[in-house]
């Protein structure tokens, strides 16, 4: 590493923090001077270009200590069990592929259990409709009685290869109906 030691880099690092600890004290005794003598902090905030949470922590300085203190409390990581919600969410699956005889044809208007949006009407002869519909329906049905009502078998089948699913909900599927898997396999 040349001329420049592990020791150097240190007190290079301990001059900035130490610069920066002693600007950062002066900037915040000057802001509450100024806040003494009649500057309001929206006029605080709009002269500096801080933040109002900047101005905040600067005229009570025990708010940053504590908003400090809590972020070094705050996990970096998440705990080791935890489990991202694509793998919790419960999905249903049908009990059949022969039940599914949802509508194949006209415009379709999801129930907002299903769809929320504010987009719930699909025109199933556009394509990208028919397969965000699909995409819809499989992750957020609740029933297979939901999965019955709007879901057609041949349009699952020949939709399934280029739907867009969660992994988990793909495998669930796949794991039901192999032919599903079989699809996916031959289309790639």
């Amino acid at each position: 590493m040349g001329q420049h030691s592990e020791d150097d880099l240190r007190a290079v690092v301990a001059r900035y923090e130490a610069t920066r600890a002693a600007a950062l004290t002066e900037r915040d005794e000057q802001l509450r001077a100024f806040h003494a003598a009649g500057w309001r902090p929206v006029d605080l905030q709009r002269s500096t270009g801080y933040s109002r949470e900047t101005i905040r922590q600067a005229l009570r300085p025990e708010i940053r200590r504590a908003t400090n203190l809590s972020r070094r409390k705050t996990p970096r990581q998440p705990p080791a069990d935890y489990l991202l919600y694509g793998d919790r969410k419960p999905y249903v699956v049908a009990d059949t592929l022969s039940t599914l005889t949802g509508p194949t044809a006209g415009v379709v208007t999801l129930p907002r259990h299903l769809d929320w949006s504010g987009h719930a009407e699909y025109d199933l002869s556009r394509p990208a409709r028919l397969a965000s519909m699909y995409k819809v329906v499989l992750t957020e049905a609740g029933t297979v009685d939901d999965l019955n009502t709007w879901l057609d078998a041949d349009l699952l089948r020949h939709l399934w290869p280029t739907l867009w699913l969660p992994p988990r909900l793909r495998r669930h599927w796949e794991e039901a109906f192999p032919e599903l898997a079989t699809i996916s396999a031959n289309a790639v």
